[in-house]
């Protein structure tokens, strides 16, 4: 069991990944005033003291504390670390990302030292932005000084500065945005604030006051138990939970091969140009969120430095998981030419033969995000007038892509380095439909006007020797993401769409199920005995149908012309179903037995009326 102590934009992440489990949990806030929907947790509302807190996790078997809470709830933080070391339950922080700190800044350690600073640089009039809650610790200045306080649009934070007195005409309440108007119209001598992260729009106050020539005086965010394991970002949070609670999701996620390469990469840059092994590479991903991969061999030579990470797809069944991830990097003199960092051929990593992949064809398969992850982490580095070559390798690769889509979407000799977000979720629904948008370009690139969609490969078997004209890049799958599949298809202007389907994802479909995941939606009995009582089935086939476990059962349990009845208001079903998707594209529905007969045909044509 986890107990998550929130309250804070941080809480509602931590709240977003233990939801992802499926399983119970608690979350904790010092108030109620936070809304928040906790799908599977428990919420708790109250201030624990070390003695309640400890009680807590003793009544319900706490094995892991995420403190999400504002960084600067001192007294909390190191309740939490006393109630850690006393249970031996292990901590994660879920701590904020802060920018590197500013000289025109005036840094103080606490709220004391900024008084006497802003005493001895002459504020006079200061407007405070650092939160009800430091009322009290500066009321020595306030009492002495015209002063603001800005607090949140709460009854409970109106009663707080009132009970310490403070003038209610001096009370400004946050606005999103405002920061900047407000400083126009109160023109303090300083501002107050404290470091408080992004999440804190700490930066858009003091550019804010920057910019107009107020002073800032900021109070550092205090120190973390160094029992504490931090990180950053909802990744992180769910790699160090999976680590450190094993069993709490049913399935553990790991990285794609484009965030693998891309820290491979920094590693051999790194080792490189500070000729200096580094076993820990820390990069961002697309969202902004830094992750840290280990680095498994290193080697540095005279010219170039080699790196190697290995992939870790986790729970994920991906032909690509353990396989080492290899990045070369050399400089290059460069003279404002052409692209900085260059993408060179390696072993394993496949070489582009056909358009609609967006890369230039005769380039490697490395995919425009991890591209731009790799170019971002390295340019930082680089010195004046130089460029990095970037070779990324993958021993065995060649083999591994004969299990993949390569072959057909034109990529010869290897894997591709793809990822959008940098990691691998198991059993992917975005990498799924990522690859079907990828080969529906590809198809349309090529020149296609009809594209064939179908479940897998025995349904695309049965189809390509019905369609033998038609490339292979014209047949792709859907798997179990129909409606998404016609929605992409749609997008790319086909002229005609083919979906194939068998008779057990169509009884589904019929329903108005367009994703036919069987842990989403089941065969349902009631549906097809209605259906089967419109299509004027006898009293004795609807007994049957009462007791049959797979719809395949039909094509045996049904007489001929009920089954032909049958399987035609089916497919029809199925039709104004997918219809509305298919956008301007004439979309024809086939569906196919167990042998590959194509039993029923319907199409739809927008622009026959």
């Amino acid at each position: 069991m986890i107990l998550i102590f929130g309250g804070t934009t941080e809480g509602r992440a931590a709240v977003r990944v233990a939801d992802e489990s499926g399983k119970p949990y608690f979350y904790s806030t010092k108030s109620g005033a936070q809304e928040i929907s906790c799908a599977h947790g428990t919420r708790l509302i109250g201030a624990m003291d070390g003695e309640q807190m400890a009680q807590c996790c003793q009544e319900h078997a706490i094995q892991l504390i995420v403190d999400a809470a504002h960084p600067f709830a001192v007294m909390l933080h190191k309740t939490i670390g006393e109630v850690s070391q006393r249970l031996n339950i292990p901590v994660i922080r879920l701590e904020r990302r802060y920018p590197p700190r500013d000289e025109r800044v005036i840094w103080c350690e606490s709220y004391a030292e900024a008084m006497r600073r802003m005493e001895t640089y002459g504020v006079k009039r200061l407007l405070a932005l650092s939160g009800v809650n430091t009322m009290r610790p500066l009321r020595p200045f306030w009492e002495r000084h015209d002063c603001w306080f800005r607090i949140l649009d709460r009854a409970e934070s109106w009663e707080l500065a009132t009970s310490h007195g403070f003038p209610a005409d001096r009370l400004l309440y946050y606005q999103e945005g405002e920061t900047a108007s407000l400083l126009d119209r109160l023109m303090p001598d300083a501002i107050l604030t404290k470091e408080s992260g992004e999440s804190g729009f700490f930066q858009e106050k003091v550019e804010a006051a920057l910019a107009r020539n107020i002073a800032v005086f900021a109070v550092c965010r205090p120190a973390l138990p160094e029992t504490f394991y931090k990180v950053y970002g909802e990744e992180g949070l769910r790699k160090r939970i999976e680590r450190l609670l094993p069993d709490f999701f049913p399935l553990k996620s790991g990285y794609t091969t484009g965030a693998c390469a891309t820290a491979a990469a920094k590693a051999a840059c790194v080792a490189l140009l500070e000729e200096r092994p580094t076993h820990l590479s820390t990069i961002s991903l697309p969202s902004g969120e830094p992750i840290t991969l280990p680095v498994d061999q290193i080697h540095i030579g005279a010219k170039s430095a080699t790196c190697t990470v290995i992939k870790e797809s986790g729970d994920d069944p991906d032909v690509t998981n353990h396989s080492a991830i290899v990045a070369t990097v050399e400089l290059f003199p460069w003279n404002e030419e052409g692209e900085r960092i260059r993408f060179i051929p390696g072993e394993g990593v496949g070489i582009v033969t056909l358009p609609g992949l967006g890369l230039p064809i005769g380039d490697p398969a490395i995919n425009a995000t991890p591209r731009r992850m790799i170019t971002q982490e390295l340019l930082p580095y680089l010195p004046e007038g130089y460029g990095m070559t970037v070779r990324i390798s993958v021993p065995g690769g060649a083999e591994i892509a004969r299990r993949t889509f390569n072959p057909k979407l034109g990529i010869e000799g290897g894997i591709s380095i793809i990822g959008t977000s940098g990691i691998v979720r198991p059993f992917s629904t975005d990498a799924f439909i990522a690859s079907i948008r990828k080969e529906a370009g590809v198809a349309k690139a090529i020149g296609c006007d009809t594209l064939v969609i179908n479940s897998g490969a025995k349904s695309e078997r049965y189809l390509k020797a019905r369609y033998p004209e038609l490339p292979p890049q014209a047949f792709v799958h859907y798997g179990n993401f129909i409606g998404e599949t016609l929605r992409i298809a749609a997008s790319l202007d086909f002229s005609q769409i083919i979906l194939g389907i068998m008779l057990g994802k169509a009884v589904k479909l019929a329903e108005g199920h367009l994703d036919t995941h069987s842990k989403k939606v089941v065969m349902n009995k009631a549906f097809l005995c209605g259906l089967a009582m419109e299509s004027d089935c006898s009293e004795t086939s609807l007994h049957r149908l009462e007791g049959i476990t797979l719809a395949r059962e039909l094509w045996e349990l049904l007489p001929a012309e009920e089954l032909e009845r049958f399987t035609e208001a089916l497919l029809q079903r199925c039709m104004t179903v997918c219809a509305p998707l298919a956008g301007a594209s004439k979309l024809t529905l086939l569906l196919i037995d167990e042998d590959g007969e194509i039993r029923q045909v319907a199409s739809h044509d927008p622009h026959i009326i």
